[in-house]
């Protein structure tokens, strides 16, 4: 579902921060990116995103590549195909819980009528029956998240991109919330990306990778 092949990217003089970087992560997958701070992590998240563009190589999902010198078609495809699990949650606080997990739904101009058994189930997924009507204020850290993860999937993406989602939460609610990820990227099929300082969070996916010196290894 997701290839990078011979990505590469300089800031200014010195070694690169990646160096022909090549990765596959199939649909239903997760893969954990880890490194020391500065490794270029979240400079290969970004440009997987499209919100970054390489100085070589190229990223292709679902078998189609991104046209990094088209910004348009870069933003629909995001809107689309990627769904994204931040650290600081991102939940807008004057929209209940099921408005903001209905927002990519909105943006993408699902009726209202489909919008919400959609964004129903998509709570259930993440164990948040009920939580609709709630604002964000009134939830715990972990139910945040929990929250986050159902907006991110709940369009259905190809791709879905977790930026250190455990960062902000203690060990058991950084627990359910990775148990919860993992479940719900199965079920939906999508390729799932996550860099991570997080021993225990990069312990929880399917395949974990270091990234070092402009390259990634596999560590299992």
């Amino acid at each position: 579902m997701l290839e990078v092949r011979g990505l590469a990217k300089r800031f200014g003089p010195g070694p690169p921060l990646l160096a022909g970087v090549n990765l596959a992560v199939a649909a239903g997958e997760w893969c954990a990116i880890v490194g020391e701070s500065g490794s270029g992590k979240s400079t290969l998240l970004h440009i997987v995103a499209g919100l970054d563009r390489p100085d070589a190589g190229e990223v292709l999902v679902d078998s189609k590549p991104l046209d990094y010198g088209d910004d348009e078609s870069l933003a629909l495809w995001r809107r689309r195909a990627v769904g994204f699990v931040f650290q600081a949650f991102h939940l807008l606080p004057y929209l209940g819980v099921g408005d903001n997990v209905a927002l990519p739904l909105a943006l993408l101009g699902v009726a209202a009528a489909e919008r919400e058994p959609r964004v129903r189930e998509a709570l259930a997924a993440v164990g948040l029956e009920g939580f609709g009507a709630r604002r964000p204020g009134s939830l715990s850290g972990g139910e945040m998240q929990r929250a986050a993860i159902a907006r991110a999937l709940v369009h259905r993406p190809a791709l879905v991109l977790a930026d250190e989602p455990t960062g902000n939460l203690d060990e058991a609610n950084a627990a359910a919330v990775l148990a919860c990820l993992g479940d719900a990227v199965k079920r939906a099929g999508a390729a799932a990306l996550m860099v991570t300082h997080s021993a225990m969070a990069a312990g929880a996916a399917d395949r974990v990778l270091r990234l070092s010196h402009g390259h990634l290894e596999s560590v299992r």
